[in-house]
């Protein structure tokens, strides 16, 4: 009997069959890095679709950007509406710059610069990371506070010309010390989130004492601003409808407008900030890499390549992310 004769392709005991030529000119670990580029798209794409929808819904008690991410560090009191939010996106796109410098260094086996550039890098992705956790700190604690209402909305309060005016302002304490509301006491079903040393009353009593004071819905006029009702509409909204204090915002309650943004706002920009920490870690790592000189011996520093990958993805995301939540 004659022996089978087996045709031989070439591509034996190679990572990749079809040819000497590799799948688009990339090699594995590249190719892998944008296969979970892609995923993680889509997967930030159904979370921002979902958030413009639900905004879309409920668009009459949107928080209006301006108003809530006005605060720059040191300037306290100073209306900077975006300026520190900006201040950020340039940091983090710079540091996109820096990250393509140290893959073009790598190309040339430039040691030296390629250390230079990804320490920028690396110390742009520190410095957002920083001004993010404070963003979320004055998110959280707010800074004017604001009346929730049976119906579950919010309303905030204005001087006679449209100014916001800070609960703190007017409010008039109750002698003595506020117990903190339990479930069990009272409404049954709701306790309070977090102590609030002003009450609902107290609030009440201090708005009735200012003339001047509004009460400010959610409702965005044509011109787009928050509606403000006259004085008697004014306080028969408070008397009648308001039954408790909001001073900053979490997943349940927002001093903003409707809590759904709160939600979106943590869930959202804490996933991107989550995608920029494991980026600084995978940095700080192919960092001490290339100061060993781990890829100047392997003759290659496509890992930098990689990882930069990675890093100019999330700058991306985060400009979409700026674009929903702070411009439009």
């Amino acid at each position: 009997m004659e022996a089978t004769t087996v045709a031989k392709t070439g591509t034996e005991g190679k990572a990749w069959g079809g040819g000497e030529e590799k799948p688009l000119r990339a090699s594995y670990g590249k190719l892998m890095m944008w296969f979970f580029i892609t995923s993680d798209a889509l997967t930030f794409s159904g979370f921002l679709a979902a958030y413009g929808f639900t905004r879309f819904k409920f668009i009459n008690e949107w928080p209006i950007a301006d108003e809530v991410f006005n605060h720059f560090p040191f300037l306290h009191g100073v209306d900077a509406p975006m300026y520190y939010v900006a201040l950020m996106t340039f940091i983090l796109i710079f540091s996109s710059v820096t990250m393509v410098l140290a893959v073009d260094a790598g190309h040339q086996m430039n040691k030296n610069k390629v250390v230079t550039y990804m320490a920028l890098t690396i110390l742009g992705g520190f410095i957002f990371l920083g001004s993010q956790a404070w963003e979320w700190n004055n998110f959280i604690n707010g800074e004017y506070g604001a009346v929730e209402t049976r119906s579950g909305k919010i309303i905030q309060f204005a001087d006679a010309d449209g100014n916001r005016v800070a609960l703190d302002e007017f409010a008039t304490p109750t002698p003595g010390i506020r117990s903190e509301h339990q479930n069990k006491n009272g409404v049954w079903y709701k306790s309070e989130d977090s102590y609030n040393p002003l009450g609902i009353e107290d609030v009440k009593r201090g708005f009735a004492a200012n003339p001047d004071l509004r009460v400010r819905t959610m409702q965005i006029t044509d011109e787009g601003e928050k509606e403000v009702l006259n004085r008697e509409e004014s306080l028969l909204t408070l008397n009648t409808s308001g039954i408790g204090v909001i001073e900053g915002a979490n997943l349940t309650q927002n001093e903003y407008g409707a809590p759904l943004f709160g939600g979106f706002f943590f869930f959202i920009t804490g996933f991107h900030g989550f995608h920029v920490l494991s980026g600084v870690l995978i940095l700080i790592i192919v960092f001490f890499n290339v100061l060993i000189g781990t890829y100047e011996k392997r003759g290659s520093y496509e890992m930098v390549e990689k990882v930069g990958l990675y890093w100019h993805f999330v700058d991306l995301v985060w400009v979409f992310v700026f674009t929903f939540f702070y411009l439009v």
